[in-house]
């Protein structure tokens, strides 16, 4: 299987965009499924992700994350905070389309350009399923990204239908015969 690209985190958001835009006018202060932020916190944090991970691509530091964070001003509307996450994933997918594919940058390690859309994806599409907990609980991540993030950043994952194992893999679905996941890691670090 391929490693994933820059086009891969489009598709990703126009998956978020596509399963989040119907519904801006819901409450975005409830809980997003289980984790103890907010629908908004979570949207916020998918952003702040995407930029942060487009400035690692940029500056390519080798030992620490760059101290910086993305802010979401408490008055953006819902709608302003999807095209936040438009803006901030086009940015990521700008810098993995320029990155020459032997730059490593810091994730923990040194981190390859395929790592970091891996990352971008996975971030724009578990926070996604997160948020759809509360708004379109129906929403499952697409199964051929799904598939993308699990080859590169779980390969040791369980064999199985994609979303089903990526949302096992990170502790927000069950397979059968398996333990629910309370803690995990994903291997983004490449040498």
């Amino acid at each position: 299987m391929r490693d994933p690209g820059h086009d891969d985190l489009r598709q990703a958001l126009q998956a978020l965009q596509a399963a989040l835009a119907p519904h801006t006018a819901a409450d975005w202060d409830a809980p997003a499924g289980t984790l103890d932020w907010t629908c908004r916190d979570t949207a916020a944090h998918i952003a702040h992700d995407l930029t942060a991970y487009a400035g690692q691509l940029a500056a390519a530091p080798d030992d620490a994350y760059l101290p910086c964070d993305l802010t979401v001003r408490p008055e953006a509307t819902t709608t302003q905070l999807l095209q936040i996450i438009t803006a901030a994933g086009g940015l990521l997918a700008t810098a993995l389309a320029a990155a020459d594919p032997g730059l490593r940058a810091w994730h923990w390690g040194p981190c390859d350009p395929s790592g970091f859309a891996a990352m971008g994806i996975a971030e724009t599409l578990l926070h996604t399923h997160d948020i759809t907990r509360a708004l379109d609980p129906a929403w499952r991540p697409p199964a051929d990204l799904a598939a993308l993030i699990l080859h590169r950043l779980f390969p040791d994952g369980p064999d199985g239908e994609p979303a089903a194992v990526l949302l096992w893999c990170t502790g927000r679905g069950d397979l059968p015969g398996r333990a629910r996941r309370t803690e995990w890691t994903w291997r983004a670090a490449r040498a």
